[in-house]
């Protein structure tokens, strides 16, 4: 039997979930507030990400998801590099200003910004901020999933970290 054959039957006994119990049960996935930059020939843009994690650590590869319809995807699909940056409880406004509909001029008028070595925006004071080199897009239902080789590492190991998680903001300290 092959792998199509296989899914189409367990499709027909247990059929997937809906949209909105798969929502609800993902908000008690807690994860990392990221925003996600790029420069691109209109100038720097970026958006909010928590669907990030690591592929391998060798090479060293993240990945992001990327939704289609976001007003920045045009720009990152026609990127080579980005910058993952993880952002601490300080940064929740700078979260909402990246999530939200506001110009690309505006949001990056919040935070001190440095350029990465790719030449993506870095924030200074990100918990940790990942400069990739885009090396594969893969389409996936409503995402694209952007895997990105890391090519340099900036680290604040002193920052805490702000999550998501239910619905919410929250944040996590270092253990001391």
């Amino acid at each position: 039997m092959t792998i199509t054959a296989v899914k189409n039957a367990v499709t027909e006994v247990l059929p997937p979930v809906t949209p909105e119990a798969y929502r609800q049960g993902m908000s008690s996935l807690a994860a990392a507030v990221n925003i996600v930059t790029t420069n691109g020939p209109d100038g720097p843009a970026g958006f909010t990400a928590t669907a990030v994690c690591s592929v391998s650590d060798n090479p060293a590869t993240l990945l992001v998801c990327l939704n289609r319809s976001a007003s920045v995807h045009q720009v990152f699909k026609n990127s080579t590099h980005l910058v993952i940056n993880t952002l601490t409880s300080q940064h929740q406004p700078i979260s909402n200003l990246f999530g939200g509909k506001a110009p690309m001029a505006e949001r990056f008028e919040s935070g001190e910004w440095l350029t990465s070595k790719t030449g993506s925006p870095m924030l200074k004071d990100a918990a940790v901020s990942f400069d990739c080199i885009i090396t594969d897009v893969k389409s996936v239902a409503t995402h694209d999933v952007l895997f990105c080789q890391v090519v340099d590492i900036t680290q604040d190991e002193d920052a805490d970290a702000l999550l998501y998680y239910q619905r919410g903001y929250n944040s996590a300290c270092k253990n001391t």
